[in-house]
């Protein structure tokens, strides 16, 4: 298939508002493509040249965009910047200056070209790349050059998530959406989206079914419900354990032996590969003595000197690609190990979380002087027993507990009772932070006129609809300079519109409108129904807004998915009365 047919879909869904239209736009055309070509559209499509957690960059100044375009339109390169400010796209620069004759390409043709650039490193390198990216780009048509100018700044934003593409996956095969839950559980133990369509165009429904968890892919983690009280944690689960539950940064660590060079890999929460920047931990999680294996842990910063954890905002400061040495030197790590989801050629997750526990203690008893440690755990039967224990963490400075089913199996990429979060209570009704999603920006008034900006919207994902709805205007919780700098965020990923899956009230919409990427925890006082705010809104229910909501840290480890969604903001209505 030429690149051109997918330039031409891509142009067609950035135009549709209906989610369920994008579903059977892409639908179609994946139905038209061979296994190899499915799997690149659905990279490109999620704005990759790879499944997301390669974390793959083109590396290519936004200066040198501005020169090639220059180069191509015949004009100078003062004139393409200009027009890139008042236009706020480059991708539509060169659609609307771009005259050239598409050539044919196919799909893979210029997906080759695209992966070369983007692996060309070295002396002389930034010049070869846009040498080869004009020498590209003078083969295909406007639509396609825009396309391709958007993939390398990525910002492509066409307004959907992997979960609308599993839709449109379950479509392409069977018409409808029914094989969704199915492709789904396929994703969630193999987080490569683009191998998902490929082994179902290739080999059907039953090669889905049958796909397992790779050593050095993801799988997609598990989450925790929330409960307001001891009590009612244990009435849900009966005799349960409890773990604490530790203000650090989550990990899923892959160890494989087996081949000629040992692999361990990092993965953040929202399954980005950190494997670069914990060099010690590396060398100590080498030394367990296994052939391969998948586990989980929680990182967290540690003073030797007062044996404490660090606060986050300390923590967080050793997700960094550079000056690791200093930084592992200056913030020692702690990783606690509470989970086990392969190990030595064989998936954990069908097992009890009593059996995984023991075979994960077994491992890690091996280690000697090491900062890799299992994490603790109680087993609790009472509501009392279980707040005692909460008192107690509470008291050594920690965030709550995390409470489990022993007899739950792992379920990826879900959030449910098993697992239940219980975290420290504050004055207010509401007794947890929400993670929300910036939507944009107003600019300011008055006093902060002079700051570009007063307050910024932010709202929660809705896994139901693929999209964010608002939630709160937030202009308290940051100092001016903590304003600018969020200003500063918001204008790096700036849209000239408002997404299709944004989902704001007109009398809310901002000046300036960002893609949803920035997440951010907000305290407030309560949950209130709202009329205004669209937050878990339907036609028969008035949606939900925080009160008084202010800014507390960003959430770098979390993707807009991963913010609070709107079922969980109507689960946080109903319990922050009880005590």
């Amino acid at each position: 298939m030429n690149f051109s047919h997918v330039a031409q879909l891509f142009e067609t869904i950035e135009r549709t508002a209906s989610r369920t239209e994008k579903t059977m736009l892409l639908a179609g055309c994946l139905q038209n493509m061979s296994p190899q070509e499915a799997q690149i559209v659905t990279y490109i499509s999620m704005g990759d040249l790879y499944s997301s957690y390669e974390n793959v960059q083109f590396n290519i100044a936004e200066k040198g965009l501005v020169e090639i375009i220059a180069v191509l339109l015949d004009r100078t390169a003062a004139d393409v910047l200009q027009e890139y400010k008042n236009i706020g796209d480059l991708g539509d620069v060169i659609c609307q200056g771009w005259h050239g004759v598409d050539t044919g390409l196919s799909i893979e043709q210029v997906y080759h070209e695209l992966v070369v650039c983007a692996n060309l490193h070295g002396n002389g390198s930034t010049e070869l790349k846009l040498q080869n990216l004009v020498a590209l780009l003078q083969q295909v048509d406007s639509l396609s050059a825009k396309y391709i100018i958007r993939m390398i700044t990525k910002t492509l934003r066409l307004g959907f998530s992997d979960m609308t593409l599993l839709d449109a996956f379950s479509c392409m095969a069977v018409g409808n959406k029914s094989i969704r839950p199915m492709l789904e559980n396929a994703y969630n133990i193999c987080a490569d989206l683009g191998l998902v369509a490929k082994n179902l165009k290739q080999d059907g429904i039953t090669a889905v079914e049958n796909m397992k968890s790779i050593v050095g892919v993801p799988i997609r983690p598990s989450a925790a419900e929330r409960l307001a009280t001891s009590q009612e944690v244990v009435d849900k689960l009966g005799t349960c354990v409890a773990q604490p539950k530790l203000d650090g940064f989550r990990l899923q660590i892959h160890l494989d032996k087996t081949g000629d060079v040992p692999l361990v890999k990092f993965y953040s929460r929202n399954l980005i590969d950190m494997s670069n920047m914990f060099p010690e931990i590396a060398q100590q999680i080498m030394q367990l003595p296994v052939q391969n294996l998948i586990c989980e842990g929680e990182a967290i910063g540690y003073d030797l000197e007062t044996d404490t954890f660090l606060q986050f905002q300390e923590t967080v400061k050793r997700k960094r690609k550079h000056n690791i040495e200093q930084a592992s030197h200056d913030i020692p790590l702690r990783v606690y190990l509470f989970d086990l989801l392969y190990l030595n050629n064989e998936s954990t997750l069908g097992l009890t979380h009593a059996q995984r526990r023991i075979k994960l203690g077994d491992v890690v008893a091996s280690l000697k002087h090491s900062d890799v440690f299992l994490i603790d755990e109680q087993v609790v039967s009472t509501g009392q027993q279980l707040e005692d224990y909460f008192l107690q963490t509470i008291g050594a400075g920690l965030e709550g507990l995390v409470v489990k089913k022993q007899d739950a199996m792992y379920q990826p990429g879900k959030r449910n009772f098993n697992w239940i979060k219980l975290k420290r209570r504050t004055g207010q009704k509401l007794g947890d932070t929400i993670d929300a999603v910036v939507l944009g920006y107003y600019v300011g008034q008055g006093r902060r006129a002079s700051l570009g900006i007063g307050a910024f919207l932010v709202g929660v994902y809705n896994e139901q609809t693929d999209a964010f709805e608002s939630v709160a205007k937030v202009g308290t919780g940051m100092t001016d300079i903590e304003f600018i700098q969020l200003k500063n965020r918001c204008d790096a990923v700036v849209i000239a519109n408002k997404l299709e899956n944004v989902s704001v009230a007109k009398s809310l919409y901002t000046d300036v409108w960002v893609h949803p990427e920035i997440v951010c925890e907000i305290r407030a006082d309560d949950i209130t129904k709202s009329p205004l705010h669209t937050a878990g809104k339907t036609d028969d229910h008035l949606g939900f807004a925080l009160r008084f909501p202010r800014f507390v840290q960003y959430r770098t480890d979390k993707s807009a998915q991963d913010a609070t969604t709107s079922t969980e903001l109507a689960h946080l209505y109903e319990i922050q009365y009880q005590q």
